[in-house]
This record gives C-alpha cells, sequence and structure tokens, in this order.
C-alpha cells in the first residue's frame, strides 16, 4: 500500500492520561493532566513527563522536585479532562473535581485517592526541549488499590480500566483486548515469515 508523507508532528498512538499530581511551596495541591509521558529506565526506575514551562504545575514542580502520577480509570474521564483544560492558579481542581488528595509515602506532593495506580516520583533532570520540558521523575514509591493487584503486585490492566489519549484525533479511548505477551514470538520468527 502507498504511504502519503506528511510533516513533522505528534502522531504517536496512543499516549497515556495521566493525571499529576503536584504542591509547591505555599502547601496548596494542583493537578494537571497530560499525556507526553513515557517510561525513561528500568533500573533505577524513571519516568519522563513533558510539561509546558508557562503551565502552573511546571512552577510547583521546580519548587518541589517532585510530583506524583495517577493513571485514571475511564470512569474518572471528565475529570481527568476537566484537570488538563484550566489552570491550577485560580481553581482548585482537587475541589472542583471533587478528588481526594491522599498522602504519599515518600513526597509531600498528595496522590489522586480515586486512581487506582499511583506512582510518586522524584525529579533528577529538567530538560528543555522547546514547547515543552521533560521532567525526568525517578520513581521512589507506587501504590496500587488492593482490588486491582494479581499476585506478582503488579496491576490488572482490566481492572484498572486505564484510558489511553490519541492526539491525532483528540480522542480518549479505552485499551482493547490482550493480543500477546512479552516473548510470545521467541523462538517462532520463521514459522511468521520473518
Amino acid at each position: 500500500m502507498a504511504k502519503k508523507v506528511f510533516p513533522p508532528a505528534i502522531i504517536f498512538n496512543p499516549t497515556p492520561v495521566i493525571m499529576v499530581s503536584c504542591q509547591g511551596n505555599n502547601g496548596k495541591p494542583n493537578i494537571i493532566t497530560v499525556s507526553w509521558a513515557g517510561v525513561l529506565c528500568s533500573e533505577p526506575p524513571m519516568i519522563g513527563i513533558s510539561i509546558r514551562p508557562n503551565r502552573y504545575s511546571s512552577s510547583l514542580i521546580k519548587e518541589s522536585m517532585e510530583f506524583a502520577l495517577n493513571f485514571p480509570s475511564s470512569s474518572l474521564i471528565e475529570k481527568a479532562d476537566y484537570c488538563g483544560s484550566i489552570s491550577g492558579k485560580a481553581a482548585d481542581k482537587f475541589q472542583d473535581a471533587n478528588l481526594t488528595p491522599a498522602p504519599s509515602k515518600e513526597i509531600k506532593a498528595p496522590i489522586i485517592k480515586e486512581c487506582p495506580i499511583n506512582v510518586e516520583c522524584r525529579v533528577k533532570q529538567i530538560i528543555p526541549l522547546g514547547t515543552h520540558e521533560l521532567f525526568i521523575g525517578e520513581v521512589v514509591a507506587y501504590h496500587l488499590d488492593e482490588d486491582i493487584i494479581v499476585k506478582t503486585n503488579k496491576a490488572d490492566i482490566e481492572k484498572a480500566d486505564p484510558v489511553a489519549y490519541s492526539p491525532g484525533t483528540l480522542e480518549y479511548r479505552r485499551l482493547g483486548e490482550v493480543i500477546g505477551t512479552y516473548g510470545f514470538t521467541k523462538g517462532k520468527m520463521k514459522e511468521v515469515g520473518t
């Protein structure tokens, strides 16, 4: 099939929907919803999120050098969208979205109780990239709702019901069915024609 070439743009589909909770020196917590995020390193565990430097949350994270990632289930998508659509300078997003700030274990910023997965991070590095700055956070603790834990102390993704974002179409999506597991093709590539 023929391909059509386009100018440079963000086309990764899907991207995660993450509600980032943060708190500056004033003690008032805030939430920003991001999708420019991903795993950067396994050992030590590091995650990257990109935020525009003019965003209120950017200044709070720079003050505290910490943040928490909160992965909403699909039932929280309206709250996640709201928290990504307005500034926390003039709004209390926890109160407005009826979300509960819960104590973190290792950082001062709260986690969001209603999110089934929460990851506490300390900022190791901030890299200016252009319109965004990359905050590299080292994972210092993570929380899972007890009802989504599988025996390996990992999250049951189906029960967590995370949400993805499609930048090209501006749509939120649920994840689909399992179509394979890591390494399931090992030793089989000749059989599948490559």
